[in-house]
């Protein structure tokens, strides 16, 4: 039987999609007039990354959401300095690096702390926005990883193979948050990418999934029972589902006792305070006598950091772990400062430093520091 019951299925999943057709098309006007409008901001003052006077200052902002800036600028573009399909890997870093977003992240917002932050080690980036709901447009195109996961691997996979052959690599590293740290696993282990990837860096990694949606599951059940009816088809997200603990995906995943595949160098880093990936333990799994697993949690030495699920990519502290990761040994010095949650950074930190307008508000010390350690707003690497 269709995972739609024929009678209650379709009609309730035709309602759903076509709100969001006529959504679209009813918020146009708006989001062309918000797009015009953010094209002309001063974004560099806003949300300083991605410039190339950014990148030859090596100025890099700590934030989760500094990625959001660009999107609002250059909708469905990409970072500056990622992406660059015509340039050849550096001798010293060979192997391009793909960074693979979460659930409703993307190219962009996902990632405005790591672009700048490899490009300036010397790494080719590469970026992508998988699993968007077909047929969607900008700013719901932008949301990726609402397909279901195994969709979301073959097109991580197409687009590694183009990334290799731009490159003239017969690898890539990957380095994934959330949903992401799952999706190329899923391409190595059953759909051809077994000996494709060297290095795989793993950011609030789940390779068990995660308990803290199963609380819906028996109100699920009750739904498919009754009416034939499964939620999770209707729902935008078909990956959420998935991830859960004792799903049929994660078996799957972790058939053969591991997530893992043999010759790949796996970095799982995980935080304590991991709201949406319950026991965060779930991506701390060891690996076997044929694995090379390392297993980091963000707070072994340095309670201070408060980062949760989002913050990590923020968070200079798992910065400094997934540049040594990529490097195969370590190269940068970890830091242990305050972090806070949700941005991965003090909240002033988001501008890379306090907008001249209230500079004279600020409490004395406050401008290019986090008001605590004086420490630089923005890392000069």
């Amino acid at each position: 039987m269709n995972i739609l019951h024929s009678r209650w299925g379709r009609p309730v999943a035709a309602v759903v999609t076509t709100g969001i057709r006529v959504g679209q098309k009813v918020a146009a006007p708006a989001l062309q007039a918000g797009q015009f409008v953010a094209q002309k901001l001063p974004l560099e003052q806003l949300v300083r990354i991605g410039s190339e006077g950014q990148q030859a200052s090596n100025r890099v902002v700590y934030d989760f959401f500094s990625g959001i800036g660009p999107e609002l600028a250059h909708p469905g573009g990409s970072l500056p300095g990622a992406n660059r399909w015509d340039e050849p890997c550096s001798p010293e870093h060979p192997v391009p690096v793909i960074l693979v977003h979460g659930t409703a992240g993307g190219a962009q917002t996902n990632w405005g702390t790591y672009v700048p932050l490899l490009v300036d080690a010397g790494f080719s980036v590469f970026t992508l926005t998988y699993g968007s709901a077909k047929g969607s447009k900008w700013p719901i195109s932008a949301l990726g990883g609402m397909t279901t996961i195994e969709e979301s691997a073959a097109e991580f996979g197409e687009f590694a193979e183009k990334v290799m052959a731009a490159t003239g690599s017969d690898q890539v590293d990957v380095v994934g948050h959330s949903q992401g740290t799952i999706v190329p696993g899923y391409w190595a282990k059953f759909l051809g990418g077994e000996g494709r990837i060297r290095r795989y860096v793993s950011l609030a990694p789940l390779w068990q999934g995660t308990s803290t949606l199963t609380s819906v599951r028996p109100t699920v059940l009750r739904l498919q029972a009754d009416y034939g009816l499964n939620p999770s088809s209707v729902i935008p997200c078909h990956a959420l589902p998935q991830m859960m603990v004792g799903s049929k995906f994660m078996e799957k995943l972790n058939s053969g006792g591991s997530p893992y595949v043999p010759g790949i160098a796996y970095t799982n880093i995980s935080t304590l305070h991991d709201e949406l990936v319950r026991p965060y333990t779930s991506g701390q799994v060891p690996g076997g006598p044929e694995h090379d697993v390392t297993n980091i949690i963000l707070q072994d030495g340095c309670g201070k950091d408060f980062s949760d699920h989002l913050g990590i990519c923020g968070s200079p502290r798992a910065a400094a772990m997934v540049l040594n990761a990529l490097e195969g040994h370590d190269v940068r010095e970890v830091p242990c400062q305050v972090v806070a949650p949700f941005f991965g950074t003090p909240l002033l930190r988001r501008t890379g430093g306090l907008p001249d307008f209230i500079q004279p508000l600020a409490p004395t010390g406050v401008e290019g520091a986090d008001g605590e350690s004086g420490e630089p707003l923005v890392a000069q690497n």
